[in-house]
């Protein structure tokens, strides 16, 4: 399978995006891949999500974005095997703000890891977006093959995904023509009516560009968060976990059967 570069994004905050890439990173390094977590958030939820004090971080990806710092000097290991970070710290600030004044400014991420030796090593990159539909997460749908939307299923985060759309096809008229998405409920409660008419609206929608794996609301998630690890490495029997490892199943056979389908249309 080649490498991917997968986006995780949103405008709504808190529909655990952060969540979802060190959780979704641990399900893939668990079967064996390498994987490369970039935080591109000025909060830098993922460093600390990963036990790095965004603080103490002297360089990070906004030095490689910014000043054409190495990427292979700011990526560091976690303690999960398999699992590598580039962290964020308040210099993404500087990185909103001055992208949008270069040239060509929404390719610089993907420029910076295709064909980059620091990152041949890796069979997938997941890219944790700030909350925001600003210069920073155009360049993460640029350089993605797809992009994972995470939406609560409450009212104002599926009227969030309207945004993303809009985003997404112009990124796919301007940069990136084959970009594609998924939508991925989190934080779901089955007991909840108002939960399930709105996993009934999404799944109208957006057909098949819905993934079938739900990720339930899970206090473990949270603990795990503390603890500097994914939830597949702190509680692997966790029903979260399980999700995750599920939503990383699905992943992996939706990416080989386009690779078959777009095969077997080469050959006709």
């Amino acid at each position: 399978m080649k490498q991917l570069i997968i986006a995780v994004a949103n405008e709504k905050g808190g529909v655990a995006k952060t969540t979802t890439v060190i959780s979704l990173g641990g399900a893939l390094a668990l079967t064996g891949q390498e994987v490369l977590l970039i935080d591109l958030d000025t909060q830098a939820n993922l460093s600390l999500g990963l036990g790095v004090d965004p603080n103490r971080v002297r360089r990070s990806i906004a030095e490689v974005l910014l000043n054409s710092g190495s990427l292979l000097s700011v990526s560091r290991e976690t303690a999960t095997p398999g699992l590598d970070l580039v962290p964020a710290n308040a210099d993404m600030a500087l990185a909103e703000r001055f992208l949008p004044v270069r040239q060509n400014y929404e390719m610089i991420l993907r420029n910076i890891l295709r064909d980059n030796p620091a990152t041949t090593a890796y069979q997938t990159i997941l890219l944790d977006c700030p909350p925001s539909l600003g210069a920073v997460t155009i360049n993460a749908l640029s350089a993605a093959d797809f992009v994972i939307a995470p939406t609560q299923p409450e009212y104002f985060s599926a009227y969030g995904l309207r945004s993303l759309m809009a985003a997404i096809r112009r990124v796919r008229g301007q940069t990136n023509p084959d970009l594609a998405y998924y939508i991925l409920i989190t934080m779901m409660d089955r007991r909840n009516r108002i939960h399930r008419t709105l996993c009934e609206q999404l799944q109208a929608t957006f057909g098949e560009g819905l993934l079938k794996t739900v990720i339930e609301v899970d206090t473990k998630l949270r603990e795990s968060t503390v603890a500097g690890l994914p939830i597949t490495h702190y509680f692997p029997k966790s029903r979260s976990a399980g999700q995750y490892a599920a939503l990383a199943q699905e992943l992996v056979e939706n990416v080989e059967q386009k690779a078959t389908t777009e095969s077997s249309q080469q050959s006709n």
